[in-house]
């Protein structure tokens, strides 16, 4: 019963594949199938990282030193036969006025953060694999599309918030009192009268010529410029494009890998512009396959490793040329598609194992 079902649903994908075929084909030509890349475009945003506050300065109080002429004894009259009686008498004055210091408490911040969706959600058609055991001479009729999402990504940004702002307190000074001492008439003379001119003394005083006072500066608040990937078009199918037929098969693309080395040398680089580059750019929207193969020389792990990572060097390349990742598939095949006998425990020349150390590309289906 599972058999007759895979039977089914292998004739039902043939017969939609055979439906959704390129229209008018010319014999003798290749086509392949088309998409339309999703387009971002990147868009900044402002956010504040430390916000604005206010630093308070204390200016102190200023004082001065005046002088005063004081009356310190009485005019009065002496008589020849009875004398004037005299006393003294203390006067109190204030000898420095009071003010007040200030003192700053600085504005305090405490630590926040702010996470930012630097790249939205999105989904594009993926090829599966073909079925093994497909009934069909092609494996085209035996593969499905995947319509597979992928989350958005997100950055935190680590911010300060205002606590609380700056403030200041007053403490007053107290002011400070001084006497002198002034001789006064107690009672004047009772029969020839003298005249006893009044005397003066000048004293010295300090007084508050200008009280404490606080400026105010403002700190501008610290912003921060980020930018985001923005989904402005969305992409999917579209239809069937004429390519070389050619290139629907493996092309050699002659990187000389350093041994041991994913990484790409300058050589290598104006190779892939030279040849993938054009191939991409008379293609618009044709996926294109990256595989790279080793020798059968080394252990199979490290070798299925590094044919990855080589076809991910390309790929990575591309991307950061302009490529669309969607367009791209890299593939390491290691030492499992040799090009002739040179398998583990056969000797072959060093000519031998270099045919099969090779990089290739070809475009293939959407």
């Amino acid at each position: 019963m599972k058999k007759l079902l895979f039977l089914f649903a292998v004739m039902t994908a043939s017969v939609t594949m055979a439906q959704d075929l390129p229209t008018n084909p010319e014999p003798g030509k290749c086509y392949v199938r088309c998409t339309t890349p999703d387009v971002y475009v990147n868009e900044s945003i402002t956010i504040t990282t430390k916000p604005a506050y206010s630093v308070l300065k204390t200016v102190p109080a200023t004082f001065k030193t005046v002088t005063e002429r004081v009356l310190i004894k009485d005019e009065s009259k002496s008589l020849k036969i009875v004398p004037a009686k005299w006393g003294t008498e203390t006067v109190s004055y204030v000898a420095k006025e009071g003010g007040n210091t200030l003192s700053i408490t600085p504005a305090s911040f405490t630590p926040s953060s702010q996470t930012i969706e630097v790249k939205p959600a999105y989904a594009v058609w993926e090829l599966g694999a073909p079925a093994p055991d497909c009934a069909s001479s092609n494996p085209d009729d035996c593969r499905y599309w995947c319509y597979k999402g992928y989350p958005a990504e997100f950055t935190t940004i680590q911010t300060q918030e205002l606590a609380s702002d700056a403030t200041v307190s007053k403490t007053p000074i107290g002011s400070r009192n001084a006497t002198y001492k002034k001789t006064v008439l107690v009672s004047g003379p009772s029969v020839v009268e003298t005249i006893i001119p009044a005397e003066y003394k000048e004293i010295t005083k300090t007084v508050l010529d200008k009280d404490a006072f606080t400026t105010s500066v403002s700190v501008p608040a610290v912003t921060k410029t980020i930018t985001k990937e923005v989904l402005k078009q969305k992409g999917g199918l579209t239809t069937w494009s004429e390519v070389e037929c050619s290139l629907v098969q493996y092309q050699a693309l002659p990187i000389n890998w350093n041994t041991g080395s994913s990484t790409l040398t300058a050589e290598a680089k104006r190779i892939i512009d030279s040849r993938l580059m054009p191939v991409l750019n008379q293609n618009p929207g044709v996926k294109l396959e990256i595989a790279s193969h080793t020798d059968s020389r080394g252990n199979s792990v490290s070798n299925q490793s590094l044919s990855e990572r080589r076809a991910k060097s390309v790929a990575d390349y591309l991307i950061s040329k302009g490529v669309n990742s969607s367009l791209l598939v890299a593939n390491g095949y290691g030492e499992n598609k040799l090009k002739n006998r040179c398998k583990d425990g056969v000797s072959c020349t060093e000519r031998e194992h270099a045919a099969n150390r090779r990089t290739e590309f070809r475009l293939i289906n959407n």
